[in-house]
Order: C-alpha cells, then sequence, then structure tokens
C-alpha cells in the first residue's frame, strides 16, 4: 500500500499537485483497500507513501475502518455532505481529484478553490501492477480457466444461453468471482450462439444452441477488486468448413498478438500483429474492433491495444489480446486472453486455444 501510495503522489506532483481525492471507487480502493461509498485523501507528508485519509458517511465508516490500511476515517454526511469534510482536508493543498459527477464537482471547487480536476495521476500509478495485484489476477484467471472446462462439461444442443450463464455464475459466485457492474451490458457475461455470436457485445438470450454453432463465451469478472477477461469460443458438433477455417484463423491471429506482447512494444505493433494476419486472410473487414485493452480495477483501463494508441507496453501491465472475425447473421470467433507483460509472452489463462467441440 506504501508503494502505491508513493506512486500516486509522484504522478501528484508530476501534475503540480501534492494531494489527492479518489471519488471514484476504484481510486478509493487502490489507495486505501476499501471500496464504497466514501471519498479518499492522501497529502503529501509523512514519508514517501504520505498520509491518507477516509471521509465516509456514518454508514460506510465501520466496514471503512475494519477494511481499508493505515487510514484515518473521518465520518461526514452522505453525497454532499462528504464535501465540507474534504474541504478541510485539502484548505492550503495543491489537489487533484478524479470527481465525475458535475454537481459535486462544482461543489468540492467552490469549496477548494483551484482544485484541478484529472484521474491521470490515478491511472497513471495503476498501469504497472504489483506483486500482489498480479496474484490476484492470476487466481482470478485460473478460475476462469475452471469455468471454461465447465463449458466443456454442460454445454450441449438444445441448451439456452441463459441456462449456461446461470450455470457458469453459481460457479463462479462460489469462487468469489462477481459481477463488473460494467454499463455497456445488461449481462455479466457475454455467451453468443450461432448468428449471435457475430455482436461483439451480444446480450444473453434465450435462444438454444443448435449442431453446427460456434459460440463465443466471454467471461469478464471481477475477484478481490481485479478484473480478469478471457473469451473462447465453442463448437456445438460438426460446423461448417468457413466457420472451422474462421477459428484457425482467429487462433493464429491471436497467438501472433500475444508473442508481440513484449515490454517497450508499441501497442499499435500488438494490433498490427493480429490484424494483418486476418486481413492476409481475407477477413480484414469482420475485425471490427481493436486487439485489446489494459486490465486491472476497471474492465477497460490504459493502455489500449488499438491502431490509434499512443500507448507502449511496460513490464508487469496487464492487457488482453483478443481479435476476431464476424459475419453479420452467421457466426463470430473470439479467442482472448489476459497477460502480465514479461520477459516473454505469458497469457495467464491455461485453457487451450484449439477448438473445443462439444
Amino acid at each position: 500500500m506504501q508503494r502505491r501510495r508513493g506512486a500516486l503522489l509522484e504522478h501528484a506532483r508530476a501534475a503540480g499537485c501534492d494531494a489527492l481525492a479518489a471519488f471514484e471507487p476504484e481510486n478509493l480502493f487502490y489507495m486505501t483497500g476499501f471500496w464504497g461509498e466514501a471519498v479518499g485523501v492522501l497529502e503529501a507528508e509523512g514519508g514517501r507513501g504520505g498520509r491518507a485519509a477516509i471521509v465516509a458517511p456514518e454508514l460506510e465508516a465501520g466496514r471503512a475502518r475494519d477494511e481499508s490500511r493505515d487510514c484515518e476515517v473521518v465520518e461526514a454526511g452522505r453525497g454532499e455532505g462528504l464535501v465540507p469534510a474534504l474541504a478541510s482536508r485539502l484548505r492550503g493543498r495543491r489537489a487533484c481529484t478524479d470527481c465525475r459527477d458535475h454537481r459535486t464537482l462544482a461543489l468540492v471547487r467552490k469549496a477548494v478553490p483551484g482544485i484541478k480536476a484529472s484521474g491521470e495521476p490515478f491511472s497513471r500509478a495503476r498501469l504497472v501492477k504489483d506483486e500482489g495485484e498480479v496474484r490476484i489476477l492470476r487466481r482470478a484467471s485460473r478460475i476462469i480457466d475452471g469455468m471454461f472446462g465447465l463449458c466443456e462439461e454442460v454445454m450441449g444442443a438444445g441448451q439456452k444461453e441463459s441456462e449456461l450463464q446461470a450455470i457458469l455464475m453459481s460457479h463462479a459466485m462460489e469462487r468469489q468471482m462477481f459481477d463488473t457492474g460494467y454499463r455497456s451490458t445488461l449481462n455479466p457475461l457475454i455467451v453468443a450462439g450461432g448468428p449471435n455470436g457475430a455482436l461483439p457485445h451480444a446480450q444473453v438470450t434465450d435462444r438454444r444452441f443448435r449442431r453446427g454453432d460456434l459460440v463465443v463465451v466471454d467471461i469478464t469478472l471481477r475477484h478481490r477488486g481485479y478484473v480478469s477477461d478471457s473469451t473462447r469460443t465453442f463448437a456445438v458438433g460438426k460446423i461448417p468448413g468457413p466457420a472451422r477455417d474462421a477459428y484457425e484463423i482467429v487462433r493464429e491471429s491471436q497467438e501472433a498478438g500475444v508473442r508481440a506482447a513484449a515490454p517497450g512494444a508499441d501497442c499499435r505493433s500488438v494490433d498490427l500483429a493480429c490484424r494483418r494476419h486476418i486481413d492476409g486472410r481475407g477477413h480484414g473487414r469482420h475485425f471490427i474492433h481493436s486487439t485489446g485493452h489494459g486490465i486491472g480495477l476497471e474492465v477497460h483501463e490504459p493502455p489500449a491495444i488499438s491502431c490509434r494508441s499512443g500507448d507502449r507496453l511496460g513490464k508487469n501491465m496487464a492487457v488482453t489480446v483478443e481479435p476476431g472475425i464476424y459475419l453479420p447473421g452467421r457466426f463470430g470467433v473470439r479467442i482472448e486472453d489476459s497477460l502480465i507483460v514479461g520477459g516473454r509472452p505469458a497469457a495467464m489463462h491455461r485453457f487451450t486455444r484449439e477448438l473445443v467441440t462439444v
């Protein structure tokens, strides 16, 4: 925790600030170890890691004391009622906040003149994962591997997408894996059979799997705060030749992307490694999203693995590599792994990338 706080303050100083106020739960958790309705404050004094406090409403204060690490907990009002207590901590500071709520930010700016609104110190500090974060991500990835193994056991023709999702989520929750709360979807998972698989962010339906289907299963879940993200595509019985060909193209593309994801690599080069292979096999127009993204406390965080990215990979960053081919009305294929960038390509997931037929 002290290392994390030191990194936060280092990036705050680079932004001309000597204090941080974390409203977003991911940043509050990174700073304090507590995930809840509160504001974290980090001041540049008391050593490299500074001095941390949590301004929390009474209903959260007890849990904040139990779950936070080396933090003073200050009780205050709820919602906008937190602002006066926050202002008293930041008065005279050159502060920066990640607050995104327009009304709350206006109140904070009135109470703390000159406060800077920017999430950059937080996102920069969180880019490189520490040993504890890597351990949690690896554990989450092992649980997801087990869920793919469960797919191999229970998936079959006649089963609904929604039925498979229920089985998988029961398995996950028993192992402390939970929905990420990602706002762009109504479902915790993507389970997309046949033509539904051609929609990269398909919603789960009551469609039943049929023989000859490809089924895209994208599992993005949170374990102890951290998100692991992986996708496998399964075959239900014998599939048509074009679907099998598309699967092999995506598998080879994904392998090329994982190999390219090395420390110092330009993120565009990772995207290009995947895209060039798919382009060369005549499916360039069917690869309709970026190759990957950072993961950690959020589903999508820096760095971006795309053709427009200006990011560069560094050791112990956590990213996904997930090329796909999507033929509207017919089928989709995606293969995705989360990996920790290191001296050699090392996906955190061990479940086979070969086509599994159920």
